[in-house]
């Protein structure tokens, strides 16, 4: 292929396509906005699925080192309701169907999978501008511009590359994350660590939930979660932690005391994450010489553990269409986008779901029952 490509995102979907079409001798340049892979905390533990991620992961040739990395076990899934009472409790196995591993870990087997110069770090995008020939001029906040014959939008849910196919914005879903932290939550929060088990709990009622995570090494990774209106999470003063943590505990008052533990206290910066996503059938038109991948294509919610698989899928996918048709890239994003719709509009509806069983009227009965069908 002799069509230079550019990719605006180091995330999981762009390093996937770099990290294919790099083992095809097709060269390909990541700008990524962050001044380096360490910038910021990557978040907790994927699921990583055999029907669509870890296809990506056997395709970029790192299944193995995948492998190596994931966690035996801390696929175990508990629900309990807000008082602790156990309603559900699914032991992890160490299957190989959905194995988990830290998205850091994850992220950092792609990087160093390519070569070192094909990822431009501090490069964030500015302008997009369209030239003869069907190419785009991609310029930098560090007045570095590129010409390009195809630029990939994985820039994330607020892609700079999206609005040159569309007009789709990122709706607020109504629920908030907020992440924290505890080191040594064995010893300092045992009756928390027991209560979360092996892997991952889940104590969840309408309106709010509390969704932790119990690492080997003893750390409690909890993302408590609060339907409320955006502005009330943008009118929290989030620099005093305390203080803020005291204000989203008051919402939780009433529940038992291992889950309150995972509210009032935090050994790093609480992180809020309001959860954003685009129309379940978000799509657009063919346009010449551009497409998008992972969150920029298709944004959703957590709560059907698909986001990551469909960000190493789409790379795969992009991947395997411009190497099968190396000289005609026109073609080659027409067969992605043709698969790449339906397929994502099919897990956002899903996801869209889960989400109101979540937190609708019937949980956490309506999650129990969720979990059986998949699990039990």
């Amino acid at each position: 292929m002799r069509h230079s490509i550019t990719i605006i995102g180091a995330g999981l979907a762009g390093l996937t396509l770099a990290r294919i079409l790099h083992l095809h001798s097709i060269p390909a340049t990541i700008y990524e906005a962050e001044p380096s892979a360490s910038a910021r905390p990557q978040g907790g533990l994927l699921d990583i699925h055999d029907d669509d991620g870890q296809i990506a992961l056997k395709a970029a040739g790192l299944y193995e080192a995948f492998l190596d990395l994931v966690r035996p076990g801390e696929d175990a899934k508990r629900i309990v309701d807000r008082n602790g009472a156990l309603l559900f409790d699914h032991p992890g196995h160490g299957s190989t169907t959905r194995p988990e591993i830290k998205r850091g870990d994850l992220r950092r087997i792609l990087i160093n999978s390519i070569p070192a110069n094909a990822i431009k770090w501090g490069h964030k995008l500015a302008s997009i501008a369209p030239l003869a020939g069907r190419r785009y001029r991609a310029t930098f906040a560090n007045a570095v511009s590129v010409e390009t014959d195809i630029l990939v939008g994985a820039d994330g849910a607020w892609s700079k590359v999206r609005p040159i196919l569309s007009d789709a914005e990122p709706v607020y879903s109504g629920i908030s994350f907020i992440e924290t932290i505890l080191f040594d939550g064995d010893k300092r929060f045992h009756a928390s660590a027991e209560l979360i088990g092996k892997g991952t709990l889940m104590a969840v009622s309408p309106g709010q939930g509390i969704l932790a995570h119990r690492h080997m090494n003893g750390t409690l990774h909890t993302y408590i979660a609060l339907r409320k209106p955006e502005e009330w999470l943008k009118s929290m003063d989030v620099s005093d932690s305390r203080a803020a943590l005291a204000h989203i505990a008051a919402e939780f008052e009433d529940w038992g005391a291992p889950l309150l533990a995972l509210v009032t206290r935090s050994d790093t910066v609480p992180l809020f994450r309001p959860i954003y996503a685009l129309p379940v059938e978000h799509r657009w038109t063919r346009r010449s010489g551009v497409t998008l991948l992972g969150d920029a294509a298709h944004l959703m919610s957590p709560f059907a553990g698909e986001g990551a698989n469909l960000a190493l899928y789409d790379g795969f996918q992009l991947a395997e269409a411009l190497i099968s048709l190396p000289n005609d890239p026109e073609a080659a994003l027409t067969v992605y986008e043709q698969d790449l719709f339906p397929r994502s509009a099919r897990i956002a509806g899903l996801t869209a779901r889960n989400l109101s069983l979540f937190f609708g009227p019937e949980s956490p009965a309506s999650v129990v029952d969720l979990f059986r069908q998949h699990l039990a």
